[in-house]
């Protein structure tokens, strides 16, 4: 984790100077190894284009065997510098690589946040529009329905009235053919 890594670069950068990491106490050797070692398996992945393939072999055999790795005399190339700086370059850049892809998660985890606010805010004003848009329809099928009751009680009386016309118009008939009868005998 960023911590571990802190509290190793804190340790190493106040130890850190030639061969000062020899100089160190086996449980600080111990402990910064074990920080490192759990580093690299557990961010393996994002690790692989941070660090070069010699700077993971070196933090390995540091990680196997923390108190072999500074007795080995030092080769060609390791002998301008102290092998405790690579170690301590290493966790530092892991360190800055750690921080700068926590840094981006949370700037990406505010942006989704934030499209998610907008989503919901989004969706409650179409669910707000549609149940404004249910309670108009259901006040016109109402109101709809109304019409129609009273159209059919509009109808029925209609059609009474029409059963009385036009018994009446057969009453009147029938009583102008008696009148038309009546003068036609006279």
């Amino acid at each position: 984790s960023i911590s571990a890594l802190k509290s190793a670069i804190t340790v190493l950068s106040k130890h850190h100077s030639a061969g000062a990491l020899v100089q160190m106490s086996r449980s600080n050797v111990l402990t910064i190894a074990a920080s490192l070692g759990h580093a690299l398996q557990r961010h393996a992945s994002m690790l692989q284009g941070v660090l070069t393939p010699s700077e993971l072999r070196a933090a390995a055999a540091f990680v196997q065997a923390p108190e072999d790795y500074f007795d080995a005399t030092p080769t060609f190339r390791q002998s301008y510098a102290p092998q405790s700086g690579e170690i301590f370059g290493i966790l530092r850049q892991m360190k800055d690589t750690f921080e700068s892809n926590l840094s981006a998660s949370q700037k990406e985890e505010l942006a989704n946040q934030k499209a998610y606010e907008d989503l919901k805010a989004a969706k409650e004003a179409e669910i707000a529009a549609g149940q404004q848009q249910l309670d108009t329809k259901t006040r016109e099928l109402a109101l709809t329905n109304e019409k129609n009751a009273q159209a059919k009680v509009d109808i029925e009386d209609t059609k009474a009235s029409l059963s009385a016309d036009e018994q009446f118009l057969m009453m009147l008939k029938e009583k102008c053919s008696l009148t038309d009868k009546e003068w036609e005998e006279r």
